[in-house]
């Protein structure tokens, strides 16, 4: 049970902090996507607003290169583009490859053909970045070389990724240091919670089996007393339950089931099953069992076959007269199911998921009649769990109740 508390608060920890890192990583390479593409808009925004004007009287002088951000004297010769001027038609009429030598003419006519199929204004084409401005006289088409941005853009996002990766092995190894401190006052109470339960236990024996003794011997003196009767009843039902909490309290440790092995899960059933099946024919209820040959399970005999009678008396004592109980025990997919079934007639608004709390009742005044300690239930999710299972159960309008329990540990 710690194990698995602790395994969750790690869990727990671990996806707050993989979801920031991963929120921060995706946050940080959009900015930064975002803002490298604007820089490289705004830069041949410029440039095709200049080459346009150069191109729009040739006989002039060109005029001087436009000022771009950061990029200083020498951005004239470190800036490399080409320009494409297309016709109405849709024909390119002209090439300007004065600012790049990287790419021949053919190359440069298949870009821009492949670009305005695209029907965009702007974009990534390979390592470019293009522009396209229509006019009714035709098309200029801008390719501006951003291999420096677009690398730039990649290296930020490996090496966040990486950083955020290692950040959360190093907060992963942490937390496992760490968790055995931060559940330590929790694992304090549940030892005191145990110890309590234990001595508690030990202490009401001996006064439990004196009141036990004496009211047999007065039994026999005052034979059929209703007061003694009821004494005796009492007091069986309160040494079930010291029994019972301890034995639940047993469950809550560590390794609950030091000497686990394989055995035959269809004999154990088979044999805790035969007396139900009596009991239920004596009170006139019908009951039907099927479970499958050849079950194997890794695990507590003796805590299986106390489960499985759990489950089964249950469904005898809640069901009601003429009732139905059965019994199915099936593997699939690697998984032995064990559902045990009963018709009922639950009270309205019952909360299903709380028959597994101790102490718990769906019905007070038909549980004094049951002569059940409140207990049986959680600890047969208690042993589910101590087996790597789960348990869980669902009602069909309220007039049945299935339990069903999944266990895999299949030999």
């Amino acid at each position: 049970m710690l194990r698995k508390m602790q395994r969750r608060f790690i869990a727990a920890a671990m996806t707050a902090f993989g979801t920031v890192m991963a929120v921060l990583v995706i946050v940080i390479n959009i900015v930064n996507y975002c803002q490298t593409t604007s820089r490289q808009d705004d830069l041949a925004g410029n440039l095709l607003r200049h080459e346009r004007k150069a191109a729009a009287d040739p006989q002039k002088p060109r005029p001087p290169f436009p000022d771009m951000p950061g990029g200083g004297p020498e951005a004239e010769f470190t800036t490399r583009f080409f320009v494409m001027y297309c016709g109405a038609d849709g024909n390119i009429k002209a090439v300007s490859r004065d600012h790049i030598a990287s790419i021949d003419e053919e190359t440069a006519r298949e870009y821009t053909e492949a670009v305005l199929e695209k029907g965009k204004e702007k974009g990534y084409y390979g390592d470019y970045r293009y522009h396209v401005n229509r006019e009714e006289a035709g098309a200029t088409v801008l390719f501006l070389n951003a291999s420096h941005a677009l690398q730039s853009i990649k290296s930020l996002f490996f090496l966040s990724i990486a950083i955020g990766i290692g950040s959360i092995l190093v907060v992963f190894i942490l937390i496992i240091f760490f968790s055995g401190y931060a559940i330590r006052p929790y694992v304090k109470n549940i030892e005191r919670q145990k110890r309590f339960i234990t001595d508690a236990g030990h202490e009401l024996k001996t006064p439990i089996t004196s009141i036990a003794t004496s009211a047999d011997i007065a039994a026999m003196e005052y034979e059929g007393d209703e007061w003694i009767s009821n004494i005796r009843k009492q007091t069986a039902r309160l040494t079930r339950l010291v029994s019972d909490l301890v034995a639940l309290s047993r469950l809550d440790e560590e390794m609950p089931f030091p000497e686990k092995a394989g055995f035959s899960l269809s004999d154990a059933a088979w044999e805790t099953a035969e007396p139900f099946a009596v009991l239920a024919k004596a009170n006139g209820k019908r009951y039907r069992q099927k479970i499958e040959e050849g079950l194997k399970l890794y695990g507590d005999r003796e805590a299986i076959q106390r489960m499985i009678s759990i489950l089964l008396d249950n469904g005898i004592k809640y069901s009601e007269e003429g009732g139905e109980i059965s019994l199915d025990i099936y593997r699939r997919r690697r998984k032995i199911y064990i559902e045990v079934f009963n018709t009922c007639s639950l009270p309205d608004g019952s909360d299903l998921n709380r028959l597994f709390d101790r102490f718990y009742r769906l019905d007070e005044s038909r549980a004094a009649h049951t002569g059940g300690t409140g207990i049986g239930l959680s600890m047969a999710r208690a042993i589910v769990e101590a087996h790597g299972g789960r348990i869980g159960v669902e009602s069909e309008a309220g007039k049945s109740i299935c339990f069903q329990v999944v266990l895999t540990g299949t030999i």
